[in-house]
C-alpha cells in the first residue's frame, strides 16, 4: 500500500490537526500558489507536525477523539474537503473545549496531506474477508495459487500477499499478467476479471488467511511524482499514453478522465485491460516493461499529480451553489466588514489550494460562535465550488 510506515505516524503523533477558519481576507487569497507534484510522504509529515494524530488515527494508529481516517473514512478526494466544511463546528468546540486554536495549512501543506490520505486508502471503503474468499474459489484463484494452506500450486504462493495493499499487488498482476494468461489457457480456465469492489474484497481475504499477517498494517512507503513521470517515458508508457496532450495519444490521456478513481480501481482496471495492452505493445512492437512495487507507487504518485484520481468540477454550477447557501450574503461588495467578495479571489490554481482557503476559513468559527451558519456541502457540490475558484485562478 502507498503509505508512510506505521512507526513513522506513530512518530508524527503529536499536537492536534484541525481546521483554521478566517473570514475571507482581502488579498490574503490571491498569493500565487505553484502547482507542484503532492507528496505523500511530506504529508505523513504535516499529518504529524498538525498534530492530526492527537485526535485522529490512520489504521487504528493515533487517538480515537475523532474518527480513524483510513478504510474509507474520507469517501473521495472532495468528499474530504467536504467533510472539513460539514464538521468544521463540531471539531472547533471540541478543541475550544481542550484550550486548543487551530492551526493553518498553505497549499503545499494541503497537497501533500491529501495525497497522504489518497495513499492510506482514505478514499477507499473496508473489504469484506467473507467475500473475499467466495471471489478467490469463484474466479478459480484457488485453482492455481494457494493461501493460508489452501489451494493449489501451480502458480506462487499468495501468503506474502497478507500485508499488501493494491499498488504492491498491481505491480505482481501486471509483471505475472502474460505468463499467467498462457498458463490458464493451458487449464482451459477463463481469466477472471475483477472489480474494485472485488479485488478490495479479496486483499482484505488474504490478510485474514495469510499466515504472514501481522498485528498491523505494513506499508509501500509514498511514491515520487517527479520519479514517477520518469519511469512513464522509461517504461514506454508514453509510447501509447498522453497526459494533457503531451504524448503519442494512441491511447486514454491519462489527465483527461471524467470521474474520480480509488486505487483499487485503478490495480483492477489495469489487471482487466492488461489483455488488450499487452497486444498493442507487442503490435506496436513496445517491449512490455516489468514494474517494481516501488516503479507502482511512484507512477501512481505522478497519476496523482496529474488529476488521474479525481474528477473536475463545473464552474457554472459552482456559481449558482455559491449563490444558493447564502456564501455571498458575506462575500460581496459591502458584505460582512472584511470579507473578500468571492469574485475578486484569484490565483487558486490548484484543487488543493482552494480547499487549504476554505480549511483556513474555518477561523470564523472558533473565534465567533455566533457568526454565521455553515451549509452542508456534499463532494459533488464541493468539486463545483473548487472550480469555481480554479477557473477565476487562472484569469487576471
Amino acid at each position: 500500500m502507498w503509505v508512510a510506515s506505521r512507526r513513522l505516524i506513530r512518530l508524527m503523533a503529536v499536537g492536534l490537526c484541525l481546521p483554521v477558519m478566517t473570514i475571507l481576507q482581502p488579498g490574503e487569497l490571491s498569493a500565487q500558489t505553484p502547482i507542484g507534484s503532492q507528496n505523500a510522504l511530506a504529508g505523513a509529515r504535516v499529518f504529524g507536525a498538525k498534530g492530526c494524530a492527537n485526535c485522529h488515527a490512520i489504521n487504528g494508529v493515533g487517538q480515537t477523539v475523532g474518527p480513524d481516517l483510513a478504510q474509507g473514512r474520507l469517501g473521495s478526494y472532495y468528499g474530504m474537503a467536504a467533510g472539513f466544511w460539514n464538521h468544521f463546528g463540531g471539531m472547533v468546540e471540541r478543541m475550544r473545549s481542550a484550550g486548543l486554536r487551530p492551526q493553518r495549512m498553505t497549499p503545499r501543506q494541503m497537497e501533500d496531506l491529501i495525497a497522504f490520505f489518497g495513499s492510506v486508502d482514505a478514499f477507499s471503503p473496508p473489504g469484506s474477508s467473507e467475500r473475499g474468499q467466495a471471489i478467490f474459489r469463484e474466479k478459480h484463484c484457488i485453482r492455481c495459487h494457494q493461501i493460508g494452506g489452501q489451494g493449489g500450486v501451480v502458480g506462487p504462493n499468495l501468503d506474502a500477499l497478507g500485508n499488501e495493499g493494491p499498488l504492491r499487488v498491481a505491480a505482481a498482476m501486471w509483471n505475472h499478467g502474460a505468463a499467467m494468461m498462457g498458463r490458464m489457457a493451458q487449464l482451459g480456465l477463463e481469466r477472471p476479471t475483477f472489480s474494485a469492489t472485488e479485488l478490495n474484497d479479496l486483499l482484505t481475504y488474504f490478510r485474514r488467511a495469510s499466515p504472514r499477517s501481522r498485528a498491523g498494517p505494513v506499508y509501500l512507503l509514498p511514491g515520487n511524482a517527479d520519479e514517477g513521470r520518469r519511469l512513464m517515458r522509461e517504461k514506454k508508457c508514453m509510447e501509447c499514453h498522453a497526459v494533457r496532450g503531451a504524448g503519442a495519444g494512441f491511447a486514454p490521456d491519462l489527465a483527461s478522465r471524467s470521474r474520480a478513481i480509488t486505487l483499487y480501481e485503478f490495480a483492477a482496471t489495469l489487471w482487466n485491460k492488461a489483455p488488450a495492452m499487452l497486444s498493442v505493445m507487442r503490435a506496436r512492437g513496445v517491449e512490455v516493461p516489468t514494474l517494481a512495487a516501488s516503479d507502482m507507487s511512484d507512477i501512481v504518485a505522478y497519476l496523482y499529480s496529474v488529476r488521474y484520481f479525481r474528477a473536475e468540477g463545473n464552474a457554472t454550477t459552482g456559481r449558482q451553489l455559491l449563490a444558493s447557501r447564502g456564501c455571498n450574503g458575506c462575500h460581496r461588495p459591502g458584505g460582512r466588514e472584511g470579507a473578500q467578495p468571492l469574485t475578486q479571489v484569484r490565483n487558486l490554481q490548484t484543487p488543493a489550494a482552494v480547499i487549504a482557503a476554505i480549511w483556513n476559513h474555518s477561523v470564523l468559527v472558533f473565534e465567533d460562535p455566533a457568526g454565521p451558519s455553515w451549509p452542508t456541502i456534499t463532494a459533488d457540490e464541493m468539486s463545483d465550488i473548487v472550480a469555481v475558484f480554479i477557473s477565476q485562478g487562472s484569469t487576471r
